[in-house]
């Protein structure tokens, strides 16, 4: 039975109509109004579907069409373009249709601050929230999940705390919450107090527990649980492999009613982190569901232990493979030195992807031999798939530790061509080559036309005028830094102390040290210690560098080689033979095959005149077996690199290379009269 309210005023009927007349208008109409609503619905819901398809697929514009056609829509027709817009990141596109919508529901508002938090709008969410009449227990939840998805943890306990009415997803989000942010003790306060609580929750504390090794703690929970599922029982599992407990979390594994993925995964890993290997591929064949994405995670963590000859074996006798296997191997063979093994293992390959071929020229530069990464990408470029980002940053690098400007130059032209100048990561290497390869106009020039910069793109152009000796412009980009929103990191320091110490600035070294430790609260490390010991040492401040290592002593850091180095470097300069024996003998006792030092130590004796402890100190270095590492140096002409080891002639042009030197000899004499021998101290000719 239907009832209609049918004023006569309303349908502005004629008072002088018989009143049979007008209820057989108002049934009439009420017959209308019912079918238009059941078409309307019958239409409705397929086309709303239709819509949310689109959506999903990405297809906003067909769906926005259909929208439009549409000469009936519902709420859940707003509701699903709304939600669309915000699945395909049109955040602004999604704020203005809700803003138009006449009638809104719960989940209106709800999908509108689940999509604002999701892109970081969060105070266009909270207005969104305190303007709702009503609110359900999941516009609290999505509240909650967005203040800790834009890492407000506080602002999301202060929501939680205000709630009238919590579900068991309401106490699991403020719970993982504290956890994801280190807030253990109030999680486990917080997981005290519910009153209800499903495996999820059960299984979050059992997490905690287990990565704090609290293993106990996590098996009572584990015990207590009324009901386990299978997340709950890899959570315990997990915990006990972490914690070193690998035949306990065996036994687990085989009491468990039902196993998914991460079962076999995690239990698997457990055994090839204890090199339990062969148990581990015992229990890989087991695997009612075996796949190259299940095999590439056990050969990932067989390579991550140094196991790589092993998988490699493994892999020969199992079908489980493809190119992320191969590249994996060659990955693992660059990581334990054995390069002619990946550059082997790259070319048995039956096919190459693009990662295949970025990790073999990066581990050709990281070991050392980018000559032969520059011809791969020779190779790469004629015969293999197109270079990417990481290709180029990896040339990039190899062009910079060979000063190799005029392929670096070529490499930035097809930079430009592919379309990945504006890459933050690919113009920080650009930038760093050019600087590398002493061109620091070009450097800046790069560093200037960059649309973005991180600490790295700073940390370059600081880098780069710092080793050619402009400290004071290497200062003045550090100070435009600290003008921007990006903060220093200890690299930063790094090369700012290097640029003082280059550059004399005694006085900035200290207060840019003290800025690190006090203004930025940043530990120093080896490398700035040994900065600020050359700093001082290189202006003969000997004592001051002195008791700067007693400070070092004081904080209870140990001082390493390179500081006594350092010192022991500044000694030489200055003839502060005392100091100097100290700092000697520190880094023999540390580092006892470091040629330099008995070198040093040697000649330091001979200019004062003490033969026979020069005598002592070249025989100590026979004694133990040292031997003086030669020089070496390259340099490029017309685009060809050529490298001289100290006492090698076997370059086919020595005599005329000698000849011209002589030359350079006598016009220096002539220009600045200094004694010949002291000369050729100085220079040694090949």
């Amino acid at each position: 039975m239907v009832y209609l309210s049918c004023s006569t005023s309303k349908l502005k009927l004629s008072r002088s109509l018989p009143l049979r007349l007008t209820r057989l208008l108002c049934i009439a109409t009420a017959n209308v109004f019912l079918q238009n609503q059941n078409a309307t619905t019958y239409n409705l819901k397929p086309l709303n579907s239709k819509i949310s398809t689109y959506m999903r697929n990405g297809l906003v514009e067909e769906a926005q069409k259909l929208f439009d056609e549409m000469p009936h829509r519902n709420t859940v027709t707003w509701n699903a373009m709304i939600r669309g817009y915000f699945l395909n990141g049109q955040f602004q596109d999604a704020v203005s249709l809700f803003n138009h919508m006449t009638e809104r529901d719960v989940f209106s508002y709800n999908t509108v601050i689940s999509g604002l938090m999701q892109c970081g709008d969060v105070d266009g969410a909270r207005r969104v929230f305190d303007g709702m009449v009503f609110r359900d227990v999941v516009t609290w939840n999505s509240m909650i999940s967005g203040y800790i998805r834009n890492d407000m943890i506080g602002e999301a306990v202060q929501v939680f705390d205000g709630m009238p009415l919590k579900d068991v997803v309401s106490w699991n989000l403020v719970v993982g919450g504290l956890v994801k942010y280190g807030e253990f003790g109030l999680a486990e306060e917080y997981f005290k107090k519910m009153s209800i609580r499903d495996c999820a929750s059960w299984t979050i504390m059992i997490s905690v527990f287990g990565n704090a090794g609290r293993i106990v703690q996590a098996r009572e929970l584990f015990d207590d649980m009324p009901v386990r599922d299978v997340q709950a029982w890899n959570a315990m599992i997990v915990g006990y492999i972490e914690n070193g407990y690998v035949e306990i979390a065996e036994g687990l594994f085989q009491k468990m009613p039902e196993r998914d993925f991460e079962s076999w995964t995690q239990m698997v890993a457990g055994l090839v982190e204890c090199e339990r290997v062969n148990d581990a591929l015992k229990l890989f064949m087991e695997m009612s569901e075996k796949c190259p994405k299940t095999w590439n995670l056990i050969l990932l963590k067989l390579i991550r232990n140094e196991l790589t000859r092993e998988a490699h074996a493994f892999l020969e006798k199992n079908p489980y493979r493809d190119v992320i296997s191969w590249t994996n191997l060659i990955v693992g063979y660059f990581r334990i030195g054995e390069v002619d093994s990946a550059v082997n293992l790259f070319e048995s390959m039956p096919t190459r992807d693009t990662t295949a071929w970025n990790a073999t020229i990066f581990g050709l530069s990281e070991n050392d031999r980018g000559e032969e990464g520059l011809k791969l990408f020779m190779r790469m470029k004629e015969s293999g798939p197109s270079p990417d980002k990481a290709t180029f940053t990896s040339v990039l690098a190899i062009c910079s530790d060979l000063s190799t400007l005029h392929l670096g130059r070529q490499t930035h032209a097809h930079i430009v061509k592919a379309g990945f100048g504006d890459i933050v990561s690919v113009s920080n290497a650009m930038v760093t080559m050019y600087a590398r390869c002493g061109n620091m106009d070009s450097a800046l020039l790069e560093f200037s036309f960059m649309p973005s910069r991180d600490v790295i793109s700073w940390n370059s152009i600081i880098c780069g005028y710092a080793h050619h000796g402009n400290g004071e412009i290497a200062l003045e980009m550090f100070e435009r830094m600290r003008s921007t929103d990006v903060d220093p990191n200890p690299i930063t320091f790094l090369n700012v102390l290097s640029a003082c110490s280059h550059a004399g600035l005694v006085d900035q070294g200290k207060y840019y040290f003290d800025m690190m430790r006090y203004t930025y609260f940043l530990q120093p490390t080896t490398e700035h210690y040994t900065c600020i010991v050359d700093l001082f040492g290189r202006f003969g401040l000997i004592d001051e560098a002195m008791s700067f290592l007693d400070k070092m002593k004081a904080d209870g850091s140990e001082i390493p080689a390179s500081v006594w180095g350092a010192l022991l470097g500044a000694c030489r300069i200055h003839k502060n033979i005392e100091v100097g024996e100290i700092a000697g003998e520190r880094v023999l006792d540390i580092e006892p095959g470091n040629s330099g030092v008995y070198l040093i130590l040697a000649e330091m004796y001979l200019s004062n005149g003490r033969r026979e402890d020069a005598g002592r100190i070249k025989a100590r270095m026979k004694a133990k077996g040292v031997k003086k590492q030669p020089g070496c140096s390259w340099i490029e002409v017309n685009n060809i690199g050529y490298v001289f080891l100290s006492g090698d002639k076997s370059h086919p042009k020595c005599s005329w290379i000698c000849n011209v030197l002589e030359l350079l000899y006598t016009e220096i004499e002539t220009q600045f009269p200094k004694p010949r021998a002291a000369l050729l101290q100085q220079v040694q000719v090949p």
